[in-house]
């Protein structure tokens, strides 16, 4: 078996133009062109750049919810662009994701218990019977008690709402997990816990990560290796120690000043 669990190579999402009252396609916006990079098992790989950039379209594409106009995504070694029927139906439980946004992620009209074990029961995970026990273990496995299970969304803060679609994301058993902005919402104290919650579901559940963020600030805690994205292009890759102690593009370097620095007290 191969090292890497995801390849990508010259992953091409172009979107078209159209105009006229034919809306014929004068042109395309290329939100991804021509980017390859490997993940590795059990490895954290941050993909960083400003808004348009381009990543979260890739994670998209690799979730299959963008179809790409060229390239190859391979997931333990298999074409997912082929995939139909139970074998793409499993592909999506082996891949999940978390995204931005807990509040428009959640049901508003399911309860904890249902919107954690749905998808369980869906996939042969769990009985009707059990599904309030696996929901508890899902719960507590983020550090929340199981008391919250009859609970609805809305009744949450923001930061217990990523845990319960971090939960949510860990309950099929997934070996690859997509981080897209994950924490960007958060306020910096829930922020930090978040992120060492995700470390130690890493290392327990023996995941790998596409973390995917705008801040280089929020990788370099997380992260083995860094992407840095910009106008659907890879402009720079490397472990963090390469690309944040010596970036060799200006671009990499306009990110890291970018990162807010406490400075001197105003008075």
């Amino acid at each position: 078996m191969s090292d890497n669990i995801l390849e990508v190579r010259d992953l091409k999402v172009w979107f078209p133009i159209k105009k006229g009252v034919f809306a014929r396609t004068v042109g395309h916006v290329k939100a991804v062109d021509g980017v390859s990079f490997d993940l590795r098992r059990g490895e954290t790989l941050g993909v960083v750049g400003e808004s348009g950039c381009g990543k979260s379209t890739t994670s998209r594409a690799i979730l299959m919810l963008n179809k790409p106009c060229g390239g190859t995504i391979r997931v333990n070694g298999t074409d997912i662009l082929t995939l139909r029927g139970k074998a793409l139906m499993e592909y999506r439980r082996r891949v999940q994701v978390v995204f931005q946004d807990p509040m428009a992620s959640l049901n508003p009209r399911h309860t904890i218990q249902e919107i954690l074990t749905e998808g369980m029961v869906y996939h042969g995970l769990c009985s009707v019977a059990e599904r309030r026990d696996k929901g508890a273990e899902l719960l507590d496995s983020v550090g929340l008690p199981a008391s919250m299970l009859d609970r609805y969304p809305h009744e949450f803060s923001g930061g217990q709402r990523q845990r319960i679609c971090i939960a949510r994301a860990i309950a099929l058993r997934p070996e690859l997990l997509i981080c897209d902005e994950a924490v960007s919402a958060l306020d910096l104290s829930i922020r930090a816990q978040v992120l060492d919650l995700l470390g130690d579901l890493k290392r327990k559940l023996s995941l790998s990560f596409l973390f995917i963020t705008h801040d280089i600030g929020v990788v370099q805690h997380i992260a083995d290796r860094i992407i840095v994205m910009n106008k659907g292009k890879i402009v720079e890759q490397g472990t963090c120690a390469e690309v944040l102690g010596n970036p060799r593009e200006e671009y990499t370097r306009y990110l890291m000043a970018s990162v807010p620095k406490i400075g001197k007290p105003l008075v």
